[in-house]
């Protein structure tokens, strides 16, 4: 074999193993978290819009609490996730890797406390001594000892249970607990046979608002910011899609079906329950009142919160590390240049 002829095999080889390691570059799967609340970008990820935007593969995980997604994320099992605030706050005040990059909803009457038919429950009062169900260090379980302290109710003379939301399904249909403080597909069937004793809308005007966001693992962030924007940047139109006429937005049954799909929700229940929260429009995300400033402030307060109640060791001096308004910033732009593009 001449040189010549060596060479140009070499030279064959590099360009195949370049080529095979670009494909697989290109097909590497992201893991990401998602949990069965009811909200817009459902439709995005039952479309496949995500991996036509970013052009990666992804593997979407269901999850039922946000604890459990902060563990896998913790693990580096998932690079990206859907958690609500308490679990956020817990987990940057145990200073995780983790960064915040989008605020997907603002919660109202998409959680509520629930008193089941029966229960002898008529009045908050009555609560003591009953058996109330809710996961631990989610968004619920921090609505429901504020709501209690409100109440002036102290959370030891309750018998307050940690369950997952099927398993507060199951536990309430033995009749097994008097009250559960969760969100759907599990809100929907306890209501079924339940009272509405209040909801996170309420809470939050005693000074306890809660809310849903969309947090990365910050090494996967540093490496894949164009990944990240594009994520956000979809996630974003599709609140805006459906800020921008929601009766459109539910009246089109294709996009009520998948989010009842991906959820377990009924089909009926879906209109109200995306009226129960609110989605911020890539506009709001990096103003003060989110991203800009308000999220750090609503950490803070939920994880002195938390300390009060020994959910937490420790509260930080600053959360503005967990907090960042810059993939919105990359996502806004993002979403300029796709438009003049279209021009």
């Amino acid at each position: 074999m001449t040189h010549t002829r060596r060479a140009s095999i070499v030279q064959a080889l590099a360009i195949a193993l370049g080529l095979f390691a670009t494909a697989a570059a290109a097909t590497a799967q992201v893991r990401i978290a998602y949990q069965t609340v009811v909200e817009p970008a459902k439709v995005a990820q039952a479309d496949g819009l995500y991996e036509k935007a970013t052009g990666q593969a992804i593997e979407w995980r269901k999850f039922e609490s946000g604890a459990e997604v902060i563990t896998a994320v913790a693990s580096g099992d998932i690079q990206i996730g859907y958690v609500g605030s308490s679990p956020l706050a817990a987990a940057a005040s145990r200073e995780l890797p983790i960064e915040t990059i989008l605020v997907a909803a603002e919660i109202g009457s998409a959680e509520a406390l629930v008193v089941r038919n029966g229960s002898g429950i008529a009045k908050p009062a009555d609560l003591v001594g009953k058996k109330i169900a809710v996961p631990f260090v989610s968004t619920t379980h921090y609505s429901l000892l504020a709501a209690l302290k409100h109440w002036g109710i102290d959370s030891k003379t309750l018998n307050i249970v940690n369950l997952r939301p099927t398993e507060i399904t199951a536990a309430w249909q033995r009749g097994d607990i008097d009250a559960a403080y969760v969100w759907d597909p599990a809100l929907g069937k306890i209501k079924e046979s339940g009272t509405l004793l209040t909801s996170s809308a309420e809470v939050a005007t005693w000074g306890a608002p809660t809310f849903d966001a969309w947090i990365v693992r910050r090494d996967f962030a540093q490496k894949n910011p164009a990944f990240v924007a594009q994520f956000v940047r979809i996630t974003g139109q599709a609140y805006a899609a459906y800020r921008k006429d929601a009766k459109a937005f539910i009246a089109n049954t294709a996009n009520v079906d998948k989010i009842a799909r991906l959820t377990g929700a009924n089909a009926a229940d879906v209109p109200e329950l995306l009226a129960g929260s609110k989605f911020p429009t890539l506009a709001e995300q990096a103003a003060p009142a989110l991203l800009g400033g308000g999220t750090v402030k609503a950490l803070t307060d939920t994880a002195k919160f938390l300390k009060e109640q020994g959910k937490v060791d420790k509260v930080l001096a600053d959360y503005g590390p967990y907090v960042s308004p810059k993939h919105v910033q990359a996502a806004t732009q993002a979403s300029g240049q796709a438009v003049a593009a279209a021009r």
